[in-house]
C-alpha cells in the first residue's frame, strides 16, 4: 500500500519488526513532514543495537545530510573530542536526532541551517521512540535545547539545568547540555575553551554514572 505524504507523523512508516536495521531501511522512505524534500537523505542514528548511552541532537547538518550519518561535521568532530576527554567510547554509544532530516536554508552557494519547527519534531518523535526502544540505553544525553525540550518539555531550560539527571521514562539517566555546534559559535577561542571544558564536565557526569552501573 502507497504510504502518504507530509501526514503529520512518522507512526505509519514503522516497520513490524523493531530492529535498527528494519528501522534505517524503513526511516529512509519516509515522508511524513515536509523535510525530506529538500534534504538528500534521511539520517537515521547509528550505533550498537544495545547502547548503555544515547546522544541526542536536534538533526543533521549540511555534512551528515550529505553522507547520510549523524554527527560527522564540525559539531560531530568536537563532540568526538569531548567524548574521548570524558572518557566516553562513542563507538560504544548511540548517536541520533530528534529529526532525521536536514531543514536548511540558502545562502548564496552555501546550506544554512534553520531550526525544525515543533510541528516537524512531533511528526519524526516515532523514529526516535523507536529507537529508545530498541537501544534501550542507560543514560540519555540531550544536546542543545531542542533535543531537551523535545525530550523533555518546552519549559526545559539547558542554561539552568544542563548536567543535572531530571526525572524521565525515557531511560533510568537523563541529562541534558549545550549543542556542540553552539561552542563552534562562541566569539572567540577562549570562550570556544571554556565551554568545550563545560561540555566535557557535563559528559563526565554521564561517564561516571556508566562506569558505576557497570
Amino acid at each position: 500500500m502507497t504510504k502518504t505524504v507530509d501526514t503529520g507523523s512518522a507512526a505509519e512508516y514503522l516497520p513490524r519488526a523493531l530492529n535498527l536495521g528494519a528501522l534505517r531501511e524503513a526511516a529512509a522512505g519516509c515522508r511524513a513532514c515536509p523535510l525530506w524534500r529538500t534534504a538528500t537523505q534521511t539520517v537515521f542514528g547509528e550505533g550498537l543495537e544495545r547502547a548503555d548511552l544515547m546522544l541526542v541532537g536536534e538533526q543533521p547538518g549540511d555534512r551528515e545530510d550529505r553522507e547520510g550519518r549523524p554527527f560527522v561535521g564540525p559539531a560531530g568532530r568536537l563532540l568526538d573530542e569531548a567524548l574521548e576527554a570524558a572518557e566516553i567510547d562513542r563507538t560504544r554509544a548511540y548517536v541520533t536526532n530528534v529529526v532525521k532530516h536536514f531543514k536548511w536554508q540558502a545562502r548564496g552557494k552555501r546550506r544554512i541551517h534553520a531550526k525544525p519547527a515543533w510541528a516537524e519534531i512531533a511528526a519524526c518523535r516515532p523514529w526516535l521512540d523507536a529507537e529508545l526502544a530498541v537501544v534501550k540505553p542507560r543514560v540519555v544525553v540531550c544536546l542543545g535545547a531542542t533535543a531537551a525540550q523535545a525530550l523533555l518539555g518546552p519549559s526545559f531550560r539547558v542554561t539552568k539545568s544542563r548536567g543535572a539527571f531530571v526525572p524521565s521514562g525515557l531511560a533510568p539517566y537523563v541529562t541534558a547540555t549545550v549543542h556542540p555546534s553552539s561552542i563552534l559559535r562562541a566569539p572567540d577561542e577562549a570562550a570556544r575553551r571554556a565551554e568545550t571544558r563545560a561540555l566535557v564536565r557535563d559528559l563526565q557526569k554521564a561517564a561516571r554514572v556508566l562506569r558505576k552501573e557497570d
